[in-house]
């Protein structure tokens, strides 16, 4: 357990060195980026982002797509999840060079497809969001959870949707959303 917290404490450290050196970086007028190719939520960007940066730092950052948040860094909590070619990824720990040629789905456009309207939909009626700061990454776990299955039961939904951390403890007003999307898209 020691050896774990440890291994997460270094991460997090090396991640916000990572940060602090793209900073140093820009000040000292040198250049440590380099312009990638990216597609996001159905387009493609190009963005300026060393080796090593966290997928999240360029979609908060770069991109100003605000409705992935940062919650612990070591990819513990879920709150940063987003879609990488359709699987739920914790953004916090995944690098930009590794998701160069993938694509990537945030929060924003979820709605967008059959599948995240169903649970806008469920968050909705069954008022799921208490003060809402895990609920993107919620959500995204949701959509992965149920494109793997469309009926899934409470257990199902409990297992896969620990990795999840909801600080107001709403899980399950989470559980009944998941399974009230599961019903509307049932039709």
């Amino acid at each position: 357990m020691q050896v774990t917290i440890r291994a997460k404490i270094a991460t997090m450290y090396q991640s916000l060195a990572i940060r602090q050196g793209a900073v140093f970086s820009a000040i000292l007028n040198t250049e440590m980026n380099v312009t990638r190719e990216l597609k996001f939520n159905g387009q493609t960007v190009m963005v300026d982002a060393e080796d090593g940066t966290p997928l999240l730092w360029v979609i908060r950052d770069d991109l100003k797509l605000t409705g992935t948040k940062f919650g612990c860094g070591v990819a513990a909590c879920g709150a940063c999840t987003v879609h990488i070619d359709g699987q739920p990824t914790r953004s916090c720990q995944t690098y930009v060079e590794d998701v160069e040629g993938a694509e990537i789905t945030t929060i924003e456009a979820i709605g967008g497809d059959r599948i995240g309207a169903a649970i806008q939909r469920a968050w909705t009626e069954l008022d799921v969001v208490q003060c809402g700061y895990c609920q993107s990454g919620q959500i995204m776990s949701a959509a992965g959870l149920l494109s793997e299955n469309a009926r899934p039961t409470a257990e199902e939904v409990d297992q896969y949707m620990q990795g999840n951390v909801c600080r107001c403890a709403t899980y399950p007003r989470i559980r009944a959303g998941v399974l009230r999307a599961a019903e509307i898209l049932e039709g």
